[in-house]
């Protein structure tokens, strides 16, 4: 069975992030499926990145629309969670710091499925921000950890 790796995005900087990654998975014929949790679902915050960066069509919708942090969260985990046991990837990658985020990478983790996470080690060390958290506790259960700038380093912190 060929390997498959699913791309997470859901808001606005995880589209920006995942282009350049489904250009060469598609350059290099890796199989893969674009999974949009929806957390950010109108065209000025989703549709219109996909149109502009040339991202193809999802391949599933969580349709997970705004919500406090807390049922937000929990809808992308109930969702995602499903999908993941009927076609378990190889590998899930999720890119930054929004509430999907760290929803798949908990339902990823939790059903023993490699989990990468790029734009890790980026830092506001300000507690009071939800995605410091994310962040934080993402870069902790992630398999596969991926910075994208030197000041994400770790041994600078």
């Amino acid at each position: 069975m060929p390997r498959l790796i699913y791309l997470v995005a859901g808001a606005r900087p995880n589209f920006i992030k995942i282009a350049p990654l489904i250009n060469e998975f598609q350059k290099e014929k890796i199989k893969f499926k674009l999974i949009h949790t929806s957390q950010h679902y109108d065209y000025n915050m989703s549709k219109i990145f996909f149109d502009d960066l040339g991202i193809p069509e999802p391949d599933v919708h969580l349709n997970v629309d705004s919500a406090s942090h807390a049922v937000q969260t929990a809808k992308i985990m109930i969702e995602f969670e499903n999908i993941l046991i009927k076609e378990k990837p190889s590998l899930v990658v999720v890119v930054e710091d929004v509430n999907s985020i760290l929803a798949c990478a908990l339902v990823a983790k939790k059903l023993f499925i490699i989990l990468a996470y790029i734009e890790v080690g980026l830092r506001s060390f300000n507690m009071r921000m939800r995605e410091e958290i994310n962040r934080l506790l993402t870069d902790q259960i992630s398999d596969f950890l991926f910075t994208t700038e030197k000041s994400a380093r770790r041994d600078r912190y």
